[in-house]
């Protein structure tokens, strides 16, 4: 029997506009942007996915027209049996055009949003929590406050301590004088209490080298990106040779194949897929549990809104294991509004809802002030 015909593709614009920039070592956002996708079918079942857009600045309005201009005449009229068919679908009828025009990333961020909304659609249909429906065995899991920034990162961690997180990552990667004190800032603040630090690509394979004696004091979970995705396998080799701390990486892989070279490497300890940046549920999915299946943990990215920050819960929840959700612990109401209060924090723990799909509705009201209702050119 054919699934029902795909009817509708939507794109929503959002820029929420910050007092407080949130800073990486490559790049600062000055607003908090979010694309949502609202794909519905023929008997009127829809679902919701989001886009990766945080970089460039313009990349929200860039993305919503890739969705809407080009996948959306692929996607309006197929049948949807099987979202990984679509998924492949949407890829291969891409490959060329990616290439072509050097827009890989922004092409498979867009996929992934529409890939979210398929997998909403389905589990909705069954009348399952796509949690379940993904094959998961419970809704609860693990969070970690992510995003902490480099001014006043100890006042951050406190207050989101005090909201119930127990585990926290703290970005460095602005020269080691300020690294080293706002990690000894946020380590006396927290105590024990896992700490995280992620370097967002800064380092060349010298600083890092030369930064690892200098973060044995802090007794990090985990350090992320010390290097550049692209940087050969031996160099992280060396680093965990060298005595890092447990190293972090996969936000910025995009294809199957490199998460299973990361894995034929070893070198990596905690692996982080990110399903609004590459794969949705169809691809990151079997990663996250080949993951798993290696004896790494799967610990997935996400940093946007909250469409995607509830599917990557689902993702993590359906993988299973001791893995945590990144959760950000800057202000963003297109998050907040938008999630609800399944993900709601105790004791570092969330637990998701039984309702069919994501479990949420978008209530698009609460943020309409925000919507960019002319997408810019």
């Amino acid at each position: 029997m054919s699934g029902a015909v795909l009817r509708r593709l939507e794109t929503y614009v959002f820029r929420y506009p910050i007092a407080t920039p949130v800073q990486t070592s490559f790049g600062i956002m000055h607003d908090r942007p979010a694309v949502f996708v609202r794909l519905e079918d023929e008997d009127g079942c829809h679902g919701w996915g989001e886009v990766w857009c945080n970089f460039p600045s313009v990349g929200a309005e860039h993305r919503a027209r890739l969705v809407r201009d080009v996948l959306g005449e692929m996607v309006v009229g197929y049948a949807l049996n099987d979202p990984a068919s679509l998924f492949n679908h949407l890829t291969q009828a891409t490959a060329v055009m990616a290439l072509q025009a050097g827009e890989r990333g922004p092409l498979a961020q867009s996929i992934a949003a529409v890939d979210l909304a398929a997998w909403d659609i389905m589990a909705k249909r069954a009348g399952s929590p796509l949690w379940r429906y993904l094959g998961g065995a419970s809704p609860h899991i693990a969070v970690y406050a992510s995003g902490i920034n480099p001014q006043e990162p100890a006042r951050l961690a406190r207050a989101k301590f005090a909201e119930g997180h127990r585990a926290f990552k703290i970005k460095i990667g602005f020269g080691a004088a300020r690294d080293i004190r706002n990690l000894q800032e946020v380590r006396s603040a927290l105590g024990a209490a896992h700490l995280a630090a992620d370097v967002n690509q800064a380092w060349s394979f010298g600083d890092a080298l030369a930064m690892i004696p200098s973060l044995t004091a802090f007794d990090l979970a985990w350090l992320e990106e010390p290097l550049r995705c692209d940087r050969p396998w031996h160099e992280w080799r060396q680093l965990a040779q060298a005595g890092a701390p447990p190293l972090a990486a996969g936000e910025n892989l995009d294809t199957a194949a490199q998460f299973g070279a990361a894995l034929r490497e070893g070198d990596l300890a905690v692996i982080q897929p990110d399903a609004t940046k590459w794969g949705g549920f169809s691809g990151c999915l079997p990663v996250a549990q080949a993951i798993r299946e290696a004896g790494k943990k799967v610990c997935p990215h996400f940093l946007g809104g909250g469409i995607g920050l509830v599917a990557s819960a689902h993702l993590l929840a359906a993988a299973g294991g001791d893995g945590m959700l990144e959760v950000d612990a800057n202000e963003n109401p297109l998050r907040d509004l938008i999630a609800g209060p399944q993900l709601t924090v105790t004791q570092g723990r969330v637990c998701l809802s039984d309702q069919p799909g994501l479990g949420i509705e978008p209530d698009l009201a609460s943020i309409a002030q925000y919507r960019v209702r002319h997408i810019r050119l």
